[in-house]
């Protein structure tokens, strides 16, 4: 006879939630230790006010696999470039404690330790496929641990509203633009 999910020790709630509460004192212990370590510098990168230099390899990475299709491909350098720019003045006027909680999110994607058990990416970002990328956003989405599926949640946030925020991004949607007053 087959044990039911109940009857498995393995998968009963009780070790899942403790499973949930070790991976989020994981989460937590690794961001505050690259930030208290100096591994994620607060200072920004040239041409940015809040991005650090740390932060644009991943986003670099990430950002044309979320475009996909939303970009004309001889375009996507430049939509990349201009993404950047809209995120990094939308992470300007976050709350102090939101900007926090990006950056330490940002952090636990950025550290070698950290970035390949939780997204299965052992290498670094550039070296990333649009299909490990996939693959990673994917496994996120559709995590049990409901902090990976925010991280995801809030990953895909900050850059659709960082790319529709942009005037190049409006006709592929459709919408001809804020009317003039």
């Amino acid at each position: 006879m087959n044990p039911s999910l109940s009857d498995s020790p393995a998968l009963s709630r009780r070790g899942l939630l403790k499973f949930s509460l070790g991976a989020s004192a994981f989460l937590a212990t690794a961001g505050l230790g690259a930030s208290l370590s100096g591994c994620s510098p607060s200072a920004p990168a040239s041409g940015f006010v809040t991005l650090r230099s740390g932060d644009l390899p991943f986003l670099r990475a990430l950002i044309p696999v979320m475009l996909e299709g939303a970009a004309p491909s001889e375009r996507m350098p430049e939509a990349v470039e201009g993404t950047l720019k809209s995120l990094d003045y939308n992470l300007a006027h976050l709350s102090p404690e939101m900007l926090k909680l990006t950056r330490q999110l940002f952090d636990v994607l950025g550290m070698a330790v950290t970035r390949g058990p939780l997204t299965g990416i052992w290498g670094s970002w550039e070296n990333a496929s649009a299909d490990d990328i996939r693959r990673f956003l994917d496994r996120w989405e559709n995590s049990s641990l409901s902090l990976l599926r925010m991280g995801h949640s809030s990953l895909l946030q900050l850059v659709m509203m960082a790319w529709y925020g942009r005037k190049e991004s409006w006709a592929h949607c459709g919408y001809p633009g804020p009317p003039t007053v």
